[in-house]
């Protein structure tokens, strides 16, 4: 129930937006002129929910889950992949980005954790995106809304799959649909981490837990001011490192920002009726 005054609540009708995104996934794939997902599956939670939903929308044997190690990430990140491979009954494919990654970053010796993580992220979608070319199969995203105000992903590599079915879920969310679609426990109650430097995780980056922040970006983006906010609890602190996220990375949601010499700018003028 919404409390006086306050922003919509969190809680979900999961069985209505497990309905919803079922229905999104079949539009959009046969839009597109697909029949069949492939879809990185990283052993976290955001993949899991993206993986089940793609089965119930196009079946099992349309879907392809792909585990993109590298060498210094964790086996228990590959064994939560291959147990919702396994939970799915999905076709599933192992491919190692550490040749690749490493092939790279020989020429990079002065490279920064950052830089490496970048590199990781891009070469799995590399690899996603030719074995979409392979198997004729859509990719599919995996990045949640949260994610996505932050900026908390890597430019061109998680936002870059086409059709996204929890991209307005933010993390708290995608728990409770999580539960609802029976992903297993282990996988939904394990600290969230992008597996990209050894003992990283989610919210140790970020500085503040995805509870306290999904609540003030909900605040926020339905009109909330700080002093609003500040209201309800929450620090000058929490709000600081929640807006400072927000307003720094607005390009990072965004096309590429093309200088426009016609009247048939493609994104801006030369539009298909769908994309208004």
């Amino acid at each position: 129930m919404r409390d006086q005054g306050g922003p919509p609540p969190l809680t979900l009708d999961c069985d209505l937006t497990e309905e919803w995104l079922v229905g999104f996934l079949r539009e959009e794939m046969a839009r597109r002129g697909f029949g069949k997902a492939v879809i990185g599956i990283s052993g976290g939670v955001d993949s899991a929910v993206s993986a089940s939903l793609a089965v119930e929308a196009l079946g099992r044997e349309n879907v392809i889950g792909v585990r993109l190690p590298y060498r210094t990430s964790s086996q228990e990140s590959l064994d939560h992949a291959q147990l919702v491979i396994d939970a799915l009954g999905i076709e599933s494919r192992t491919v190692d980005i550490s040749p690749a990654v490493d092939g790279y970053l020989a020429n990079e010796p002065d490279a920064d954790g950052a830089r490496r993580g970048n590199v990781m992220a891009r070469m799995r979608m590399i690899a996603l995106f030719d074995l979409s070319a392979r198997y004729r199969a859509l990719p599919i995203g995996t990045g949640n809304k949260t994610e996505r105000l932050f900026g908390y992903f890597t430019w061109h590599a998680d936002d870059s799959p086409p059709v996204n079915p929890i991209g307005d879920l933010y993390k708290t969310q995608v728990w409770q649909l999580a539960r609802h679609l029976g992903v297993p426990d282990v996988v939904v109650n394990k600290a969230p981490t992008a597996d990209l430097i050894v003992g990283q995780t989610d919210e140790g980056d970020l500085g503040i837990s995805y509870a306290r922040a999904d609540e003030i970006l909900n605040g926020m983006l339905h009109g909330f001011t700080h002093e609003a906010l500040r209201a309800r609890g929450y620090s000058e602190e929490e709000l600081t490192i929640v807006s400072r996220r927000l307003n720094g990375t607005h390009w990072k949601r965004r096309p590429p920002s093309v200088a426009l010499l016609s009247q048939s700018g493609i994104g801006e003028s030369y539009l298909r009726p769908v994309d208004y």
